[in-house]
């Protein structure tokens, strides 16, 4: 089964990807020096590096004059959603202790990240003081790339297999009679929070743990997270880093429309 099958699909490292990576990856480290970008994205006690749009790179994927992405992934993510430019790409990073404690994070944020990866849904951003979740991105799907060795408890990607489905429907419901423009108006926090429930009990949770080169595609309804990092689990002095594309679609309904 493929990605749209399964919610995700992972694609072996290609000449490609290693083009796009010589000057990717530099870049990708230089960000976790830069003091600016540190204080701005540092999280959970300084085990991970959030890094949103922090690559510079083109709507072809290309940084610093370099090759534009490639390969397998981004053509099977095209063939759905077309050729749509890519925004500046996130640099996450994680490090041993993943997940710390922030200070003035509440015990139940920081049990869901510890003991459910922090499960969430891309583009589904918390708004005002209750933190009210509205679908304030729509994304066509994520894509995401290694850059540095790690071993595979060293705080990997996680995703709820099947996922996409269930979320698609509810959704479809919330949304239901609704103009696709006025989607992001619409409260969505408790149908996100029982969908997520039912994720939980009944799709598989299955560990990603991406090689350098290694493409991962999520399909944008795919529930997601970090596992943490497992005492002792070792990775480059730099840490994990993964670099993830998440292009937004053409057409609001879009989002729920296509595959």
């Amino acid at each position: 089964m493929g990605w749209l099958d399964r919610g995700w699909e992972v694609f072996a490292p290609e000449p490609a990807v290693a083009d796009w990576l010589r000057t990717v990856g530099p870049v990708a480290r230089a960000a976790l020096r830069d003091e600016g970008l540190r204080r701005r994205w540092l999280r959970h006690g300084g085990t991970w590096f959030v890094g949103v749009d922090v690559l510079p790179n083109g709507p072809d994927g290309a940084v610093a004059g370099g090759a534009p992405l490639a390969g397998r992934a981004l053509e099977a993510a095209r063939a759905v959603a077309g050729d749509l430019p890519l925004h500046r790409a996130q640099v996450s990073v994680t490090w041993p202790g993943y997940p710390g404690r922030d200070p003035g994070e509440s015990d139940a944020a920081h049990r869901f990240r510890r003991d459910r990866d922090g499960a969430h849904l891309d583009g589904l951003l918390p708004i005002g003081p209750e933190t009210r979740r509205f679908l304030r991105e729509m994304h066509a799907f994520v894509l995401g790339v290694a850059v540095t060795e790690a071993e595979a408890d060293a705080a990997p990607l996680v995703v709820w297999e099947g996922s996409h489905r269930l979320i698609r429907s509810a959704f479809a419901q919330a949304f239901a009679g609704v103009a696709p423009e006025d989607w992001p108006e619409i409260d969505v926090t408790e149908i996100y929070r029982e969908t997520r429930r039912a994720v939980f009990a009944s799709c598989p949770r299955q560990v990603v743990a991406l090689r350098p080169g290694e493409a991962v595609l999520l399909h944008r309804h795919a529930i997601h997270g970090v596992a943490p990092w497992a005492e002792g689990a070792q990775a480059d002095p730099d840490g994990r880093i993964n670099v993830y594309l998440r292009p937004e679609v053409a057409r609001a309904s879009d989002w729920l429309d296509f595959d």
